[in-house]
């Protein structure tokens, strides 16, 4: 059955923006202590509101108003996401300096043979333990499939792996435009047969493997668990996705309420993720089912999930849907739904509340999950 805490109305709006949660790392890991401030070079704009931007705010959290109101204000500094910008942040190195590592949680670079005639793939794996058998986690990295990086989510990460006794191996996966969905499918199962593979070097429990992600990571979590499912290859425990981006139409052919995606990433930078990473208009019956969760005809099969989402997140609809298909086809799932927060928002506002109950809710869906993966 899905499980849907603290759910007032379905139907509200705001999301972050993409760049700014690139730009600050994105949300804190689950699990492990906050992150010392670091220094900044940039702020955003300040100023009063104008009547719109107050409107645009109106359906936030009163605890997340700050937070919301900083996203704004980067929106409106870092302007509309196009091939030029996003070019451009490839040459500055795809997104904000990493944050310090935690000294005590080991993590190794591994350059592993990618698809057939594609190039090498990096893989960064934390907290490898030989002659342990513990469960084991594959990250994907959010980006909206066109920015970011893997090695800037590694400190967060490597708190969830001390929090969980585990060991992750994250993806650096080929990005739009240069590349289209499948390059960044096979990059991302090249990663999971690696690990895989690898489970007594890594001590890892193959029995045990989750996928996580983020946003366009949570969406590439979904799709590695259909293509491991399809393949019957490598056998996936559990999926845990993060306000995951799901569906092409979102925002195009499916019209948001307006008081949706009023902060931040919006439905036209949305359109244009998919656009790239599809290699095609989004929205048509012409988009290829292997590449968008959402069009994915039978659910039946994949592995348990936990899906969390915020009431005012761009990808809201779509997240509850994608649970509702889930348990429809009989997989078992949860769903955490937070009123009043935006896409990113436990990212921006670690100390909230509906952070607090956001990231804990994940910690305890993978605990739990690992521990059934045991017996």
């Amino acid at each position: 059955m899905i499980r849907k805490h603290g759910v007032k109305k379905i139907a509200t709006g705001g999301a972050t923006l993409l760049a700014l949660l690139l730009m600050t790392g994105g949300a804190l890991a689950q699990g492990q202590p906050k992150p010392e401030p670091q220094p900044r070079a940039w702020a955003p704009p300040t100023g009063p509101l104008t009547p719109e931007e107050q409107a645009k705010l109106r359906p936030v959290a009163p605890e997340l108003q700050s937070a919301a109101r900083m996203a704004l204000g980067f929106s409106k500094m870092m302007g509309t996401i196009n091939e030029a910008m996003v070019l451009a942040s490839r040459k500055r190195g795809g997104g904000p300096p990493p944050a310090p590592r935690l000294p005590d949680v080991l993590v190794t670079e591994q350059m592993i043979p990618g698809p057939k005639g594609a190039p090498d793939v990096k893989l960064f794996v934390i907290n490898a333990k030989p002659g342990t058998s513990r469960p084991g986690i594959l990250h994907t990295h959010g980006g909206g499939f066109i920015l970011g990086n893997a090695e800037t989510d590694i400190r967060r990460l490597q708190g969830l792996a001390r929090e969980l006794d585990c060991v992750i191996v994250t993806v650096e996966y080929r990005l739009a435009p240069e590349t289209d969905y499948t390059g960044s499918i096979e990059d991302n199962y090249a990663g999971l047969r690696w690990m895989y593979d690898k489970a007594a070097d890594l001590g890892l429990d193959r029995g045990r493997i989750a996928l996580t992600g983020e946003s366009a990571g949570g969406g590439h979590a979904a799709l590695l668990a259909i293509t491991a499912r399809d393949r019957g290859e490598i056998p996936i425990l559990f999926q845990a996705l993060v306000y995951p981006m799901l569906d092409d139409r979102t925002g195009g052919v499916v019209k948001l309420p307006a008081h949706i995606a009023t902060v931040g990433w919006s439905a036209p930078e949305n359109q244009y993720g998919w656009r790239a990473f599809l290699r095609q208009q989004p929205g048509t019956a012409q988009v290829p089912v292997r590449a968008v969760p959402a069009r994915t005809k039978s659910l039946a099969g994949l592995p348990p999930a936990f899906i969390e989402v915020g009431g005012l997140d761009l990808f809201v609809n779509e997240d509850i849907d994608y649970a509702r298909r889930l348990n429809a086809a009989g997989v078992p799932t949860e769903l955490l739904v937070i009123p009043g927060a935006f896409h990113g928002f436990d990212g921006l506002a670690p100390d909230s509340p509906q952070a607090q109950q956001f990231t804990r809710a994940k910690v305890e869906a993978l605990r739990r999950a690992f521990a059934r993966g045991r017996n």
